[in-house]
């Protein structure tokens, strides 16, 4: 027989569409809830990707992956108007 996990304590993966404005209603948006889960995900990638017995470059790459899409996203107003100017 399954187990009833409450609905707070699921994942947003486990979530059904139904459950889902609910499930966000029970989340905590406190500066405190909000820290937690940066910190959260900050633990979750540092073990996965840099704490590692074998590490790789991947860890890394990502997060410079990040970045520059970031700041291409932040440039892009500029970058756009730079390429519709005719140089002649």
């Amino acid at each position: 027989m399954a187990s009833v996990v409450p609905l707070k304590e699921k994942k947003l993966m486990d979530v059904k569409i139904g459950e889902l404005p609910s499930w966000i209603l029970m989340r905590d948006f406190t500066p405190k809830g909000i820290t937690g889960v940066f910190q959260r995900g900050y633990n979750r990638y540092y073990n996965k990707y840099i704490n590692v017995r074998k590490g790789s470059i991947a860890g890394v790459s990502m997060v410079l992956a990040a970045y520059v899409v970031f700041s291409y996203c932040l440039s892009y107003k500029e970058l756009k108007h730079e390429r519709l100017r005719k140089y002649h």
